[in-house]
């Protein structure tokens, strides 16, 4: 389906530990881990966002993080924030519902109306893509199509990077490594989803440039999207 419906150019960018890690264990923020981020990197993020006409987090990390999305360190305008939210159930306080930047919550065709209606009130747009969960590619066609997004920065946890990943929606990842181990098997990891059965599953990913931004390593790749020939 994502071969035939037209998409932004989406790049996933987050920082993770060195041993892959997004947060210090389940349910925490990644907040924690990103304010050992070097000051030039933390520019380096907000000046990314800056060049991006939108940016993408799942319900998750906007339930964890509260994040605000918006461009605070570098001159330049805030993207469209966008959240996938199949229900229609993320908190009505939450930073994104706040005028800071424009809004787009994705939901289902079967998100209950009355929460609807909470968020529209709020101020946010909502766009329904999918029946009874985001449907991603819709998605990516409807913020082409109707909103002019031809770039998309995605700062998602593991849920999100998976399906992105997994739709063949992904062109660019760039990782802003940390130095610091934290273990846990269950803490959460830059791509989380369904265990892969062969190495002929796994994303295939082209390092294309590295270098150090302040005291981190920071990493480029071009992702060969698997069973597409992008």
């Amino acid at each position: 389906m994502s071969g035939s419906l037209s998409r932004p150019h989406v790049l996933v960018m987050s920082e993770i530990t060195v041993d892959g890690k997004l947060t210090l264990k389940r349910g925490a923020s990644s907040k924690i881990l990103m304010k050992y981020m070097d000051p030039k990197t933390e520019i380096l993020l907000h000046q990314t966002r800056a060049e991006y006409d939108a940016i993408m987090v799942g319900s998750t990390t906007i339930r964890i993080d509260n994040s605000m999305l918006t461009v605070r360190l570098v001159e330049g305008e805030s993207p469209l924030r966008v959240i996938p939210n199949s229900h229609a159930d993320l908190p009505l306080d939450a930073n994104v519902m706040g005028p800071d930047a424009p809004t787009i919550i994705a939901v289902a065709e079967t998100a209950p109306p009355e929460n609807v209606e909470r968020m529209k009130e709020k101020g946010v747009e909502v766009v329904v893509a999918g029946r009874d969960h985001v449907d991603y590619p819709l998605l990516m066609h409807i913020l082409t199509t109707e909103y002019g997004v031809k770039k998309l920065m995605v700062e998602g946890g593991p849920t999100l990077n998976y399906y992105m990943l997994n739709n063949n929606l992904v062109d660019e990842v760039r990782l802003i490594h940390l130095p610091f181990i934290v273990g846990g098997a269950d803490t959460p990891s830059l791509v989380g989803g369904m265990h892969i059965d062969s190495e002929d599953e796994m994303f295939r990913l082209v390092l294309k440039k590295h270098y150090t931004c302040g005291s981190n390593l920071v990493t480029e790749y071009d992702v060969l999207n698997h069973g597409s020939d992008r």
